[in-house]
């Protein structure tokens, strides 16, 4: 009697189970219908909020441009100093000679009228005529940025990742003896002039120093032997490497710093406990989880650098006489050589507000959080 009592009752929670199964087959459609519903408005919301966040830095980047383009043409012509006597130093010149040049150059013009004469060609493309090499400016650039790419994309490369590897070791295993060494030679280099760096690897590795002899020219970017094909590339790359240490040793210091900061704020999340709890090894957890969440501000810092492949270093090529856009600015500053570095300061502000730009639309793609 037990049995079939028992038995009664789970024929009837059955009937009862069946009897609401369509019911809540269709409950469970209208629910996956509202569920599809919500999801293609948050898409379309996530999408809009993209846009916004997008137009917003585009306009943003734009600003800052037309901010750069005023700003270029006024700081200059605050260092002192008369371009026309400048390069005109040490000749014999007349005072109708001088006038000559300065109106050639347009510098008897009233202000307003060389500042809008500047924007107008500016905003058309057209940087100008250099007054001390009577070449158009962006000419001049085009000639020079390629040794420029070449010395700093090079050291970019070499010190960002060299920079996230340390940066993570050290912050996954800080306190340690590898993080506390690898935190202080970063921060000594950090704090190192580059070109008093520079000057110091000459006297050791070119020049030569005690039993050390000298291995590597003191500059320039070829050794002007006439060299072709593989020995060509072989001579560039000898000219490269001390300029290129100079640029890892300072630069991957700062990349370094950034990562080990960043990571050490994402090691206490929970997310990295439950991943543990999961069963995921420690490699895989950082890999995974850590690292990636900790890039945000690294990846800020990497396109700031890649902005800087274009300006190149102003000082290093000077200490090395590389033959590139920063030497060009040093020689264009020291007389002034007004539309040379009015240009040159374009394409270098240019160069790193897109590189902002590109972070900061690539951001909500490495965190959707931002741009909502």
């Amino acid at each position: 009697m037990v049995f079939f009592f028992f038995l009664f009752l789970l024929s009837a929670a059955g009937a009862r189970g069946g009897g609401g199964g369509g019911k809540a087959t269709s409950g469970g459609g209208a629910r996956a219908e509202k569920a599809r519903a919500t999801d293609g408005a948050s898409r379309t919301g996530s999408s809009l909020g993209y846009l916004r966040h997008a137009a917003g830095k585009l306009g943003g980047a734009l600003v800052s441009l037309l901010a750069v383009l005023v700003t270029s043409f006024f700081l200059f012509r605050i260092i002192p100093g008369d371009p026309v006597k400048a390069m005109t130093h040490g000749v014999p010149t007349s005072a109708e000679q001088l006038a000559t040049l300065r109106r050639q150059f347009g510098l008897d013009l009233p202000l307003w009228q060389q500042f809008t004469d500047y924007c107008a060609k500016a905003l058309s493309g057209d940087l100008g005529t250099s007054f001390q090499f009577r070449a158009p400016v962006g000419d001049l650039i085009a000639e020079k940025l390629p040794a420029t790419l070449l010395l700093t994309g090079v050291a970019v490369v070499i010190y960002s990742a060299l920079g996230l590897w340390l940066g993570t070791r050290s912050a996954w295993r800080h306190g340690g003896l590898g993080d506390r060494l690898n935190t202080g030679i970063a921060l000594t280099l950090w704090s190192v002039p580059s070109f008093w760096l520079g000057l110091l690897l000459i006297i050791v590795f070119s020049v030569g120093m005690g039993p050390i002899p000298g291995l590597f020219p003191t500059g320039g970017m070829e050794s002007g032997t006439g060299e072709t094909g593989f020995a060509y590339v072989l001579d560039v790359a000898h000219h490269l490497v001390l300029p290129v240490v100079t640029l890892v040793a300072v630069g991957y210091a700062q990349t370094l710093l950034v990562m080990r900061s960043s990571l050490l704020d994402e090691m206490g999340g929970d997310y990295l406990t439950t991943a543990r709890a999961k069963g995921l090894r420690d490699d895989a957890v950082r890999r995974r989880h850590a690292v990636p969440n900790a890039l945000l501000p690294t990846v800020t810092m990497i396109f700031i650098n890649l902005g800087h492949v274009a300006a190149g270093s102003i000082l290093v090529e000077t200490v090395f006489s590389w033959p590139g856009l920063g030497g060009l600015f040093y020689q264009a500053l020291s007389v002034p050589d007004l539309p040379l570095v009015q240009g040159l300061f374009v394409v270098f502000a240019g160069a790193m507000i897109l590189m902002n730009l590109i972070a900061d639309l690539l951001y909500p793609l490495l965190d959707p959080r931002v741009g909502r």
